[in-house]
């Protein structure tokens, strides 16, 4: 081979390894953005965990509140049942009084 053949060989070789390292090159770029907007994410999504589990109510915290519901529910049936016996027996009263006279 002559000197001008072995230079074109170097640099045929020379322009495709410096293609690939540019390809490379690119490829880490893109990989490295991705990566920084996937750390952004889930650190948004850390915070974002962190203010529902101050701001909403907890499951235990619903079933203290339902409990408390039910109970209160309960009470006013009690107090209508309870109405309900006053007002049989008052008439009842009112009936027999009636029947009397």
């Amino acid at each position: 081979m002559t000197p001008e053949e072995i230079m074109k060989a170097v640099l045929f070789f020379l322009t495709v390894a410096g293609a690939g390292w540019g390809i490379w090159w690119r490829i880490e770029a893109k990989t490295k953005v991705a990566e920084d907007k996937a750390s952004k994410i889930t650190e948004d999504l850390a915070d974002f965990k962190l203010r529902v589990a101050e701001t909403y109510a907890t499951k235990a915290g619903m079933e203290a509140q339902t409990a408390q519901l039910l109970r209160a529910i309960e009470s006013v049936g009690n107090r209508i049942d309870g109405l309900h016996e006053r007002l049989d027996r008052a008439f009842e009263r009112t009936t027999g009084r009636a029947t009397r006279g």
